[in-house]
């Protein structure tokens, strides 16, 4: 199938803004290969140091070359889709070690979970944690003594942290592990109903507990179509998985042989062989395209809008949020997973998942087909479906067509035409909108705006029986600068509580919003932010605000918004305390959401 014309376009377009900065990272990546790793070239002192642990793998490690594999691991037992990273270290080792090489833990990164920090201080710092991951992640491979890299992450902030580290080893080629979702519990759209019942005040605090217990039960990643699961969908149509290894459930023997192949893998990419394929030769142009098609096709997370913008940049590639729009404008929605439908994760996987659909968008020209990948050359390896038989582990031929049409349809019949993200631009700045799960009735919003500075008034307004009309909820001082930019996902059961009643209602903020939001029209990420003097800063109580998602318009309906003096928030108790006075100086260099929010050069 020929290339869709947008995708082309797009994709040459990325490349002639990225001119300037692609090629000096591809020179520097160049220059670290042919250096090659400082192993061999220690002294004896440094050589014995790294070694001295190693036990059966000590002599080999000082006398032979058959390749070394750093292991980069984000296991703790606070995230439940980390846990099963435990046993990894061990499964790895002895995989290589059955190849010829040997595998360290080069080191562990710090992973926190969003769910447990939602609507909490922490979540302050969840947006840095990125940031922090990608330095600890290099820290980890600065010893330089490895070939190769697997890399042990799931969740929301910890895959992006993780690719920017391993683009700043781009040399050396990666596979990243994950660990596969829990098993289906109580369903998501349940757990919504009674969170918003105990919003309403309909159900005590041992309801909503038995619920999310019920819903949240074991290890493995949260099965809802949120940021963690967006994450393992990137790096199969990206190129960093091993083809069908995201949703195959933790700790059973599929998932072990995916791990251990995938280490073995990660060595044989290496330059000591004949197949040496760097994440700088993976992660090029045409692979974040494919990125942005996935993300829209699935109508994925928001907060992809910033994160593959810093993968990119880490790379010397130069995303824009008019890119993922544009590409939003011609790639057909084929995914309905909750909550943008009522299926979970696993019954997406069940009924073809990503195989499938990168075979329908490959068919259809939506995808660059002749990507490098960790499985070889050609995106057309992630059409296939890992099978654990007598011999082995093999790889077949996928699902040639959805075995369940209300949660994954063909490119030919697709839930709806268009992407499920849109841009938004107006007189209150640049924003994003994720519409996918938001009915056509509540695309277009008008109504007066009540101003908040942070989410716990708008729960305030909302007990106290304030929010009884038409509302655009406004909540600044969210950005970046101002708080690290937290995800407001604790206001998405009140708000849907006013739009079951019938009001119109929608958000505005410069902060973000969870990927497991969906149904209430949420215009985020707005920039500039309001400690950056924003539009928004300038918004009062009863402007009439216009939150269009067809048009991709965010205005406010007043002539004299910009003669207006700027609000102020006292941002004071945000910054101390749960460790965000250790942050200041992650505010104070951070870039605006259209670059990244990241402190790496935003």
């Amino acid at each position: 199938m020929t290339l869709h014309s947008t995708i082309d376009r797009v994709t040459d377009r990325i490349i002639a803004r990225s001119e300037a900065t692609r090629r000096p990272y591809l020179d520097r990546m160049e220059a670290a290969r042919a250096k090659g790793p400082a192993r061999a070239h220690l002294s004896c002192s440094g050589q014995a140091h790294a070694y001295a642990a190693s036990g059966e793998d000590k002599d080999r490690l000082a006398t032979t070359s058959a390749g070394n594999l750093g292991i980069v691991t984000t296991y703790n037992d606070m995230l439940s889709a980390h846990q099963p990273f435990e046993r990894y270290p061990d499964l790895i080792r002895d995989a290589v070690r059955s190849a010829g090489g040997t595998a360290q833990v080069a080191g562990g990164v710090p992973a926190m979970c969003d769910g447990v920090t939602q609507g909490e201080a922490g979540m302050e710092l969840s947006l840095f944690s990125r940031d922090v991951i990608a330095l600890a992640a290099s820290v980890a491979l600065s010893h330089n003594t490895f070939d190769a890299a697997v890399y042990l992450g799931v969740c929301d902030k910890i895959v992006p942290g993780l690719v920017i580290a391993a683009q700043a080893f781009g040399h050396l080629p990666a596979v990243f592990l994950p660990a596969g979702p829990m098993e289906s519990g109580l369903s998501n759209d349940e757990k919504a109903k009674v969170r918003q019942q105990f919003a309403a005040g309909e159900v005590g605090r041992e309801a909503l507990m038995a619920a999310e217990m019920a819903a949240y039960h074991g290890p493995g990643t949260c099965t809802f179509y949120g940021t963690a699961n967006t994450n393992q969908m990137l790096m199969e149509f990206m190129g960093l998985h091993l083809p069908g290894a995201s949703f195959v459930p933790p700790n059973g023997m599929l998932r072990d042989a995916l791990t251990q192949e995938g280490a073995k893998r990660a060595l044989a990419l290496s330059a000591l062989g004949n197949d040496y394929t760097p994440v700088a030769s993976v992660l090029d142009e045409k692979a974040f395209v494919n990125g942005i098609v996935g993300l829209n096709a699935t109508g994925g997370s928001t907060n992809l809008l910033i994160h593959l913008i810093a993968m990119a940049r880490a790379g010397g590639i130069i995303l824009d949020w008019e890119d993922f729009s544009d590409i939003s404008d011609i790639t057909p929605l084929l995914a309905r997973v909750y909550p943008n439908g009522l299926a979970d994760v696993n019954h997406f996987h069940a009924a073809g998942g990503l195989g499938y659909m990168i075979g329908e968008l490959l068919k259809s020209g939506h995808l660059h087909p002749d990507t490098h990948t960790v499985a070889g050359q050609g995106l057309e390896h992630y059409t296939a479906e890992p099978k654990l038989k007598a011999d082995g582990l093999v790889w077949e031929k996928g699902a040639g067509e959805s075995l369940n049409e209300k949660i994954l349809r063909p490119a030919s019949d697709p839930f709806q035409p268009t992407g499920g993200l849109r841009r938004m631009a107006g007189s209150l700045g640049t924003a994003c909108m994720k519409v996918s799960a938001v009915a056509p009735e509540h695309h277009i919003i008008e109504a007066p705006a009540r101003v908040f500075a942070d989410q716990n008034e708008v729960k305030a307004a909302f007990k106290a029986g304030e929010l009884t009309e038409d509302v655009i909820v406004v909540v600044r001082f969210q950005g970046p600068k101002a708080n690290g930019m937290p995800e407001l996902h604790s206001l998405t059961p009140l708000l849907s509580i006013l739009q079951g009643r019938g009001q119109k209602v929608a958000l505005v903020t410069d902060g973000r919003m969870s990927g497991a939001s969906g149904k209430v029209p949420a215009a985020i990420h707005v920039c500039p932010e309001a400690v950056d003097g924003g539009p928004i800063a300038r918004v009062q109580d009863g402007d009439i605000l216009r939150v269009d998602a067809v048009a991709g318009t965010l205005d406010v309906l007043a002539d004299d918004l910009d003669s207006r003096p700027n609000a102020t928030a006292d941002l004071s108790a945000a910054h101390a305390g749960t460790g965000r006075e250790l942050f200041a100086m992650f505010r104070n260099t951070v870039g605006a959401a259209t670059t990244g929010a990241t402190i790496f050069g935003g």
